[in-house]
């Protein structure tokens, strides 16, 4: 079997990892390219908005990559996997603390000019995202969990299904029940 020629850049993830298996230290440095933000605003989010450790555990769920590399198997989805094994670690901190994490932040900050046409939306955009974080950090972790998922990181409900471990009915339950009670609190603060 030939291997691909393709730069790095232009392979799928599961070519990827099957590169990182065979030592590939350019192949890990895309991945880490591709995933590093997105695991790290994950654990953040999920984690209690602490920078130290939603950073430490992307690090250390990077290293697990390094240190295991054959655990993945190259006939799954790698998107799907990564954030199953992060789920995972969220879950064990979660059962190591004892308690749920605190709030979630949805966005970063967008920057206003004078000069911008949505000036007005822009003033309006921190107080209506300040009350959908605080929304977020209400709901249980299995809802925020799969609500970071899915309107976060736009996995599909199969996806969130493979990474949580449930039944796709599951995971559309506390989508719908967690779309709920945020509707629910967001009515109460704009009434």
């Amino acid at each position: 079997m030939t291997e691909t020629l393709k730069p790095y850049r232009e392979q799928l993830d599961e070519e990827l990892m099957s590169a990182v298996q065979k030592g590939r230290e350019a192949a890990f440095n895309e991945l880490y390219q591709r995933y590093g933000g997105r695991l790290y605003r994950y654990f953040y989010r999920m984690l209690g908005q602490d920078p130290e450790k939603a950073s430490d555990f992307a690090q250390d769920l990077f290293m697990k990559l390094i240190e295991r590399p054959e655990a993945f198997d190259t006939g799954r989805k790698f998107s799907t996997w990564f954030f199953a094994v992060a789920a995972n670690m969220i879950k064990n901190e979660y059962r190591r603390m004892g308690r749920q994490p605190g709030t979630s932040a949805l966005t970063e900050e967008v920057p206003a000019t004078a000069s911008d046409p949505k000036l007005f939306q822009q003033i309006d955009a921190p107080v209506e995202r300040a009350y959908i974080e605080k929304a977020v950090g209400t709901l249980s972790p299995s809802h925020r969990e799969v609500f970071l998922l899915r309107y976060q990181e736009g996995l599909d409900i199969k996806e969130i299904s493979s990474i949580i471990g449930c039944p796709e009915g599951t995971v559309k339950s506390r989508l719908y029940y967690g779309l709920q009670k945020l509707n629910q609190q967001l009515r109460s603060v704009l009434r």
